[in-house]
């Protein structure tokens, strides 16, 4: 099948500092199991940020000609002839990395660290993302969104999603306290994921004044605001405990990659607690793990996700948690340049911002 409208204007990088619109090949040849999608909205992700700046992302690097973006909501434009669950017209948010199926971590439902789906994570080096106008996709990494959950919403299924994980790695429990190391995007979804569980008190940190407010107005019980020119470990393992009533956190979700606030994450957990290192940041960091050891302080990996979509889209559709703040800024797919350009801005106010890929339909 091919598409009468050969426009497939696509955001595409090629190297270090080298990101360019540029028309791409629309699918053709559907596989029975997969749908063809049109894009309406794409979210920029830290990790994208990462490949255009500095050209790899932990050990992804970029290579070749890339299309970027994984964040996605999109329309089903056809479907493959084994497709039974989605048809023409269902509006979905897209699972970008694809699993093998196969091996032990597929079978035992653990797909995330199936060694496939990191070479297979749209929008990393080296499998096209969807920050373009058409994309193809297998038709079970694709989830309909209910009629009252938005367009930009489902964008923010994601990385919504990666925080449900977290969420489910450090087995949050009704009433327990949480610190939120970094007030982003994903400290954001962490926020909302927890209190969605039943956080009882959850404290932010930041160097940011602006995403501080817009914390407290998704349900930050306090907000701790972090400056860099006096930084120091102990003075905000101070602010966070005296925030939670004199005790460390029960639950910290590590959302910065940063050393610094990584030490701080550790030394405001409680006796016995959990630390979820959500962000990324350099591949080796000096951290307590000494005094983490002999507190029992367990430090705990998330890697993107599984099976969470279908939570994540719960609660958006419940109305669990708003993630409509947490939108500041939307671009035509034209202005990508200019999107990306505001990323990089100091001060920017910038937490999530979208990429609108298609004009014709909303």
């Amino acid at each position: 099948m091919v598409k009468t409208n050969d426009d497939n204007l696509s955001l595409v990088i090629h190297k270090k500092g080298d990101l360019r619109l540029e028309q791409t090949p629309i699918p053709t040849n559907l596989g029975p199991n997969d749908v063809l999608c049109k894009t309406h909205s794409c979210g920029i992700c830290g990790t994208d940020i990462h490949y255009w700046v500095h050209g790899f992302m932990s050990s992804f690097v970029v290579k070749e000609p890339l299309i970027l973006g994984h964040e996605v909501s999109a329309l089903v434009d056809q479907v493959g002839s084994n497709v039974t669950h989605l048809k023409p017209g269902d509006r979905v948010a897209i699972e970008p990395a694809l699993p093998c199926r196969m091996c032990h971590h597929c079978k035992e439902g653990m797909y995330n660290h199936c060694p496939v789906s990191n070479t297979q994570v749209k929008g990393s080096p080296q499998f096209d993302g969807m920050l373009t106008r058409y994309f193809e996709h297998p038709a079970d990494f694709c989830f309909k969104l209910p009629d009252n959950v938005s367009w930009e919403e489902g964008a923010m299924v994601e990385p919504l999603a990666v925080a449900v994980h977290a969420v489910r790695r450090v087995n949050l429990t009704l009433g327990q306290t949480v610190l939120v190391c970094g007030a982003g995007t994903m400290g954001m979804m962490c926020l909302a994921a927890a209190k969605a569980h039943g956080a009882s008190r959850v404290v932010m940190t930041d160097i940011n004044e602006f995403r501080l407010k817009v914390a407290k107005e998704l349900g930050a019980d306090q907000t701790i605001h972090i400056d860099l020119k006096s930084f120091n470990v102990e003075t905000y393992v101070a602010k966070v405990k005296e925030a939670l009533g004199g005790q460390g956190a029960n639950v910290t979700f590590e959302c910065t990659g940063n050393e610094g606030s990584t030490k701080v994450a550790i030394y405001a957990t409680n006796n016995g607690g959990k630390v979820a290192l959500v962000g990324l940041g350099p591949l080796e960091v000096s951290a307590p793990l000494v005094n983490a050891s002999l507190r029992e302080v367990d430090i705990i990996g998330v890697c993107r996700f599984r099976n969470c979509y279908p939570m994540a889209i719960y609660l958006l559709e419940k109305g669990l948690v708003n993630l409509k703040p947490l939108v500041t800024h939307k671009y035509p797919l034209e202005r990508s340049l200019d999107a990306f350009n505001k990323m990089l801005e100091p001060n920017n106010n910038a937490i999530k911002v979208l990429i609108q890929c298609n004009k014709d339909f909303n």
